[in-house]
């Protein structure tokens, strides 16, 4: 599933900027060979350690090094790699939080005053104007790939092979399944989970593989899960309940509602998220 996402072809694009770089040092003053080094170090782990995650990465945005990198390279040697420059329009097409652009938008500036002495008048005033161009269609790109893989998580597997999926999805299954019940006498739930953040990827693989292969599981946010369970009868619903929640750990607070009581498909599901309650008073069977 890996291939599915491109994580070769990255890991691939990777190793061969680590050898262009690497080819590149011999002939640099040892400033810029030292930085050059570094930057073949990185791209070389980051390589070899790249997998596909659904997990977001937490502390510093890894953007922040390039930035640092290309900023170092410039200043080392700006008569050197003044055609690093135009690298900022391809940092600024990844998708960062505000105060990484801030800093990349300063690298740029920075860089840009690096190499003036370099230019006369009229080339440094045309870099700084087809700089600026470039780093704006660069941003609006970022920003339409934002908004389309937003929209294309809302209609896919949050984890591949797994069938977990997003709150839209949720909004959507409900009422199809709703109908499902209706048409073929069937008893459907809404089971909603609440759990801690650290676990709620492992418990959400586990909760795909304690239900059958037609059932769903779905992220709602952060740190709450749900699932649809279909049953014969409101009985077997709550058997199949106490059977889930008895294989998952103690600490965590359930609800569940019959499909045939949620009229108002958002505003019930967001109440559910909010209102957590003891798991024991929920392990009765219905």
């Amino acid at each position: 599933m890996q291939s599915k996402y491109k994580v070769r072809l990255l890991r691939a694009n990777l190793l061969a900027a680590a050898v262009v770089l690497a080819l590149w040092t011999p002939a640099a003053p040892p400033a810029a060979a030292l930085v050059l080094w570094v930057s073949v170090s990185w791209l070389f782990i980051t390589a070899l350690l790249l997998e596909f995650s659904h997990r977001r990465a937490r502390g510093l945005p890894w953007q922040l090094l390039p930035g640092i990198l290309l900023i170092s390279l410039i200043a080392a040697a700006p008569q050197r790699h003044a055609l690093l420059i135009w690298a900022w329009c391809a940092l600024f097409m990844l998708p960062q939080v505000h105060w990484v652009a801030a800093f990349n938008i300063s690298g740029a500036l920075l860089s840009w005053v690096l190499l003036a002495p370099q230019l006369n008048t009229p080339a440094w005033a045309l870099m700084l104007i087809t700089l600026c161009l470039l780093c704006l269609l660069a941003v609006s790109r970022a920003r339409q790939f934002i908004h389309i893989n937003g929209a294309i998580l809302q209609r896919l597997r949050l984890i591949p092979g797994v069938n977990l999926w997003a709150q839209e999805q949720l909004l959507h299954d409900i009422t199809r399944e709703r109908l499902r019940c209706e048409r073929d006498g069937l008893h459907g739930e809404l089971v909603v989970l609440h759990v801690k953040r650290r676990q709620l990827w492992p418990l959400a693989q586990t909760l795909c593989r304690l239900t059958y292969r037609f059932e769903n599981a779905y992220r709602l946010d952060a740190s709450t899960l749900a699932t649809l369970l279909l049953s014969r009868s409101p009985q077997e619903a709550g058997q199949r309940r106490k059977r889930l929640l008895d294989a998952l750990p103690d600490d965590i607070n359930s609800q569940h509602t019959p499909l045939a009581s949620i009229e108002h498909t958002l505003s019930d599901v967001e109440s559910l998220k909010q209102r957590p309650e003891k798991r024991t008073a929920q392990e009765e069977p219905s």
